[in-house]
């Protein structure tokens, strides 16, 4: 007997048509620009439905609605759904109302509500994790067409046929999936915290007052071998298993290499180098082939290594930055920055330090992104799990 066959207990599933148990509402209509800029009523946004798979109401939006506008209004137990996608698979997205509330909230212009009838039993903790299942994701997806955006077909999507378990199934369901998401919940709240208190000591450690340390140009702490370098366009590249790196990382594999050892990249040009949303400097190890867009830096130590990679990646570099349509840090000005150099001693102090906070709040394999990486697919396991009531349950 499976998991949910001992579940269920015998108790008969119904398998039911949306058009036959449900109404379908549309979003605001009418709108323009100015009626999003502030506002004196509040609406779910796109965003807020595609990424929370209940309506989260500390994101809700204002827009300006008139006393006498004949528009929809979100209620406790519908499904929102976003209407339509510029990729196929992600058309549909759907959030569930799981809260009560007293005042007027709407909806995006470019989505709907899903509203079931008063006599169907579905709790809507319950819909929102059947409409974020693998085959309804699959069910809701196939109603989807188009060519440079997708948008859902209303007569389609009422044909998808949806299981309705007793309610005290619902219920049984409910509180084994709310189990995993509110442990990834707390995992991801932990790393919020420990991503802020690296941060913290990133900066700590990285500053020092005048004349307390010396400080040298890094042409003087580490030999540039950016005369190694060989760009290879794609077209041209032997696919293999050794890493090309780019500016912001590893941007494709290939069958030879250049580089063999461990080195520090620093971006050289690229808008990340004034948006920061990657590190511009990051270290490599093993055999790399290196593009003309990072620099190739090569120190004596691990501990010099990282050290010079943590304190890049917390000072701002736009004044050795040229150029605003395309940014560039050219050799000269990089190898005129100055770093500080305390003692090796107190290097490897801080690079401990940081390192464990690195190691915390990055690593796949070891720190806290590992552990949420886990509980989601251990999630996503029990969903589909539960989810998935065999078909010989379907009643027309």
């Amino acid at each position: 007997m499976s998991f949910l066959e001992k579940l269920l207990e015998g108790a008969r599933v119904e398998w039911k048509t949306l058009g036959d148990i449900s109404e379908i509402y549309g979003g605001l209509t009418g709108k323009n620009k100015a009626d999003f800029e502030g506002g004196n009523a509040k609406y779910v946004s796109y965003k807020n439905i595609f990424n929370n798979i209940e309506v989260n109401f500390k994101q809700l939006e204002n827009v300006k609605v008139s006393s006498n506008e004949k528009q929809h209004k979100v209620k406790y137990g519908d499904i929102l759904f976003t209407g339509s996608s510029e990729i196929a698979d992600e058309a549909g997205m759907s959030s569930a109302v799981t809260k009560s509330f007293d005042e007027k909230v709407y909806l995006n212009s470019f989505s709907f509500i899903l509203r079931f009838n008063s006599e169907i039993d579905i709790i809507p903790q319950f819909s929102k994790y059947l409409f974020r299942s693998h085959f309804m994701r699959k069910a809701i997806a196939k109603t989807a067409s188009g060519v440079t955006r997708f948008n859902i077909s209303k007569d389609r999507f009422k044909k998808i046929q949806i299981p309705i378990p007793p309610l005290k199934i619902q219920q049984k369901i409910v509180a084994i999936l709310d189990t995993f998401t509110e442990l990834t919940a707390e995992l991801t709240a932990e790393l919020t915290a420990r991503k802020q208190q690296y941060a913290y000591y990133r900066e700590k450690l990285l500053s020092f007052k005048e004349g307390e340390v010396q400080w040298e140009t890094l042409g003087n702490l580490a030999e540039n071998l950016d005369s190694l370098r060989k760009p290879v366009t794609s077209g041209f590249r032997e696919s293999g298993e050794i890493p090309y790196y780019g500016a912001s990382g590893i941007v494709d594999y290939v069958k030879d290499y250049i580089f063999n050892g461990d080195f520090l990249l620093i971006s050289e040009d690229g808008a990340n180098l004034l948006a920061r949303n990657t590190p511009i400097a990051f270290s490599i190890s093993g055999k790399s082939w290196v593009n003309n867009h990072a620099h190739v830096l090569r120190f004596d130590t691990y501990t010099e290594r990282k050290f010079v990679e943590y304190f890049f990646n917390n000072i701002d570099l736009t004044p050795y930055i040229s150029g605003a349509a395309q940014p560039k840090l050219n050799q000269r000005n990089l190898n005129n920055i100055k770093i500080p150099n305390p003692s090796f001693e107190e290097q490897e102090r801080i690079v401990s330090i940081l390192d464990k906070f690195h190691t915390i709040t990055t690593s796949i394999s070891e720190g806290l992104p590992k552990e949420i990486k886990l509980r989601k697919q251990q999630y996503e396991y029990y969903r589909e799990l539960l989810l998935n009531f065999p078909k010989d349950e379907i009643r027309e």
